[in-house]
């Protein structure tokens, strides 16, 4: 599937689209290379965000897939679309901070949840966003999704040592399609 929208392409990742959409959430969400955009988790969180071999079990669990976004043929962004019930969960959402703030995450978000409509029916799209993250929180709520209230712990995976901050929260955010 291909869909396009100003100058932006959209498709599926396969397998060997792993190791770039590794690199590109990771560049985008940890690290000084995070910071050259305004989605970073730099200052909350240190380490890698996802490996490859996370990145290809996503690609091929099923009702999983990762939605790429690219522009001349190189991947600008990607994010990961899973089914639940009615619904689809939004997850890793990634534009390269060097391209953050020109529109890109608005058409790419809307492409995904077009896609999630038509391939799943989705009536919903759900997503979890740390809680002290107000400006990506507002961002959120500027492209239709709302606060539900449900407030979850950080997932504990994620070790102790990676975290500057100890206290994070994720607060569930929906948006009826």
């Amino acid at each position: 599937m291909t869909m396009t929208a100003s100058k932006l392409t959209f498709r599926i990742a396969d397998k060997n689209d792993a190791p770039a959409i590794t690199d590109l959430v990771n560049s985008a969400y940890r690290g000084d290379s995070s910071r050259a955009g305004w989605t970073t988790e730099a200052d909350l969180l240190t380490g890698v965000r996802v490996n490859p071999e996370d990145v290809s079990e996503l690609i091929e669990t099923e009702d999983s897939l990762i939605l790429l976004c690219q522009r001349d043929g190189i991947i600008i962004g990607s994010v990961n679309l899973l089914k639940t019930e009615d619904a689809a969960y939004l997850g890793m959402f990634a534009v390269n901070p060097e391209l953050q703030g020109g529109g890109i995450g608005k058409q790419f978000m809307l492409a995904a949840e077009e896609l999630v409509k038509q391939r799943w029916q989705a009536k919903k799209m759900w997503m979890t966003v740390i809680t002290s993250r107000h400006e990506l929180i507002a961002y959120y709520e500027r492209r239709g999704y709302q606060r539900t209230g449900c407030i979850k712990p950080f997932p504990s995976e994620v070790p102790d040592e990676c975290r500057l901050v100890k206290d994070i929260e994720m607060e569930e955010l929906e948006k009826i399609l």
